[in-house]
């Protein structure tokens, strides 16, 4: 398959130094992992996306149908840029991510949301490193998640790790536990040596999937996945899901959590994203009686607040309903009579199971 056509790339001009230097100015920012490479991607890697979204796996995220040229090719989104500045931030949490999972009466909250939004925290400490970068004349561009970036591919290229048979990048330091974030640049910079697959007949994060939404190894199916379903498909739920989600009420760790390359990580130390005493182990019927404003005004600056109340009060009404809880059954019936239709479907719902009649 022809590529996108590439700027030539200049000759190497940077000296080993200036990469040090820009590798420590990272690690003071807090950054655990930084990597160099050309801003450029096999073709491989537009192959499979274009495999994914023609299978339909992608579910209903159709901003990723748009600007595919520009996730497979990073010079297609900035012709001028020669290198790409890879970096991982470690949120790895200091106790057992799935510990909730056995509390039905509180809601799980995924570890990265348990407080601010990542993306600003993050976007802010890559603007400081690339003003360290600019201040030698250099072109710099930032991103963190929120544009046509193949984030992944370009970090397993830098060396931070490797996509792991859950799809997400594994690190031999930090396990699966990195946010990743990237500079583009116009810097001519020494590439680093990718980092190459160490998941050998591991298959614990496909094995510990509720849903099983990995239909093979390193192959995602999002339409089952519960991070999916509980923040980026808006409407009903399927019912063939909604037991399985337990009391998952904001994404799920679970293929996260399980990686053995976990052992190796050590607790994030970002104060902005360690878990809110509120958010850790919320109880359910707290939140199934938030309106809108008091939804808003608890999730201020956290990523929970994009997906909005009604979505969320229908992943807290299908935790309800897999309590097994009786003395929630009036919260549930208060849910059927929301004025959002998908939320009252699913207090029926709930209503449905504490009586035992689903």
């Amino acid at each position: 398959m022809p590529g996108y056509p590439t700027k030539a790339f200049p000759p190497i001009v940077a000296a080993v130094d200036l990469k040090a230097a820009i590798a420590q100015k990272a690690a003071e920012l807090g950054f655990a992992a930084t990597g160099f490479t050309r801003a450029t991607l096999p073709p491989e890697k537009l192959a499979y996306l274009q495999e994914f979204l023609q299978s339909g796996q992608h579910g209903s995220m159709g901003w990723m149908e748009t600007r595919v040229e520009q996730r497979a090719h990073p010079q297609a989104l900035w012709p001028e840029a020669i290198s790409v500045i890879s970096l991982g931030f470690s949120y790895a949490p200091g106790a057992d991510a799935l510990a909730n999972l056995t509390r039905k009466d509180v809601g799980n909250i995924s570890v990265y949301a348990r407080n601010r939004d990542y993306h600003d925290v993050i976007k802010g400490k890559l603007k400081h490193l690339a003003q360290f970068i600019a201040a030698r004349g250099e072109g710099v561009k930032v991103f963190v998640d929120t544009a046509p970036v193949m984030e992944k591919p370009l970090a397993e290229q830098a060396g931070l790790g490797w996509q792991g048979k859950h799809t997400n990048l594994v690190s031999r330091s930090h396990g699966s536990w990195l946010f990743l974030g990237e500079i583009y640049t116009t810097l001519a910079l020494e590439p680093d040596a990718p980092e190459r697959d160490h998941c050998g007949t591991c298959t614990a994060c496909q094995t510990a999937c509720p849903t099983q939404a990995f239909p093979e190894p390193y192959k995602l199916d999002a339409r089952r996945c519960i991070s999916y379903l509980t923040i980026e498909h808006a409407g009903p739920i399927a019912e063939e899901f909604r037991l399985y989600i337990g009391n998952r009420i904001y994404g799920c760790d679970d293929c996260l959590a399980v990686c053995p390359w976990n052992k190796f990580a050590q607790a994030g130390r970002e104060q902005k994203l360690a878990a809110r005493e509120d958010l850790t182990a919320p109880p359910l019927v707290e939140l199934a009686l938030l309106d809108e404003a008091a939804f808003r005004q608890k999730f201020t600056a956290s990523p929970i607040k994009r997906i909005g109340r009604n979505r969320f009060i229908r992943n807290v009404a299908i935790a309800i309903g897999n309590s097994g809880n009786p003395s929630l059954l009036p919260i549930a019936e208060r849910l059927t009579a929301d004025a959002d239709p998908v939320v009252a479907e699913a207090g029926a719902w709930a209503v449905k199971r504490l009586h035992g009649r689903q």
